[in-house]
């Protein structure tokens, strides 16, 4: 399988679509009805970067396979869209995100995450999106608890890339980072020896159940060769997610 830096791979089945439902997308190996797997849409932690403090807090760790898949209350209305885009609410963990008509939709709650929804093609793929929600402690009240956004950046690309190393691992490359609203953008590229250049697109913001701060991480990820294709759904697809 050609992923970047996945540690473990997570296993989703698609949703059955219907008219009430929206479809599932995720950037980690899928489970997709016309081929066994999808590569990640999220690259993962090295195991050594898993610890997490103010200064440090990388944002994709090992996923473990689903043991059981949920389906997330899907409600349809912005009069912002339009009619080849669809938006997807997930009204339990209060967030929206609008995406192509035609992507699937899937869900699950794996170990160590409250949740993970992934987005992605009908057509075998390796572009896709995903959101994936953990818990955080008590001290983390807001992004600039991690530092800057720059600070931050360079600090998960700087934590992924084994290029330096002999044999040379994987190469991550920082593209750009902005704030707004309270949400750190991050655009990356990763590209393990031998295989075509991913390129990944993140938004990171944190929100309250009412009891503790979550993490949000919505992450979009298409491969080189589909850059034409995919890179202005996916980028657009990640831009869209508002907290509800």
């Amino acid at each position: 399988m050609a992923s970047i830096v996945c540690i473990s791979c997570l296993h989703i089945q698609p949703t059955p679509s219907s008219p009430n439902k929206g479809l599932l997308l995720s950037p980690i190996t899928l489970q997709h009805p016309k081929q066994k797997q999808i590569p990640p849409l999220l690259s993962s932690f090295t195991e050594n970067d898993y610890s997490v403090n103010r200064r440090q807090l990388f944002l994709h760790t090992s996923l473990t396979a689903l043991t059981s898949l949920a389906t997330v209350p899907v409600a349809f209305a912005l009069n912002d869209v339009s009619e080849d885009v669809r938006v997807y609410t997930d009204e339990v963990n209060k967030f929206k995100i609008a995406i192509p008509q035609e992507w699937q939709v899937g869900t699950g709650e794996p170990n160590g995450f409250k949740s993970v929804t992934a987005f992605y093609p009908q057509e075998v793929s390796d572009s896709n999106v995903s959101v994936v929600i953990t818990g955080l402690g008590p001290d983390f009240t807001k992004m600039e608890s991690f530092g800057k956004v720059e600070e931050f950046a360079e600090t998960l690309v700087g934590g992924l890339d084994r290029s330096w190393q002999r044999p040379p691992g994987v190469a991550a490359k920082l593209i750009g980072s902005k704030s707004s609203n309270g949400i750190y953008y991050i655009e990356y590229s990763l590209q393990n020896p031998g295989e075509s250049r991913k390129h990944l697109y993140s938004a990171i913001g944190m929100a309250s159940n009412g009891w503790y701060n979550r993490l949000y991480t919505v992450t979009g990820q298409f491969v080189e060769e589909e850059t034409d294709k995919y890179a202005s759904k996916v980028k657009k697809v990640v831009a869209s997610f508002r907290f509800t």
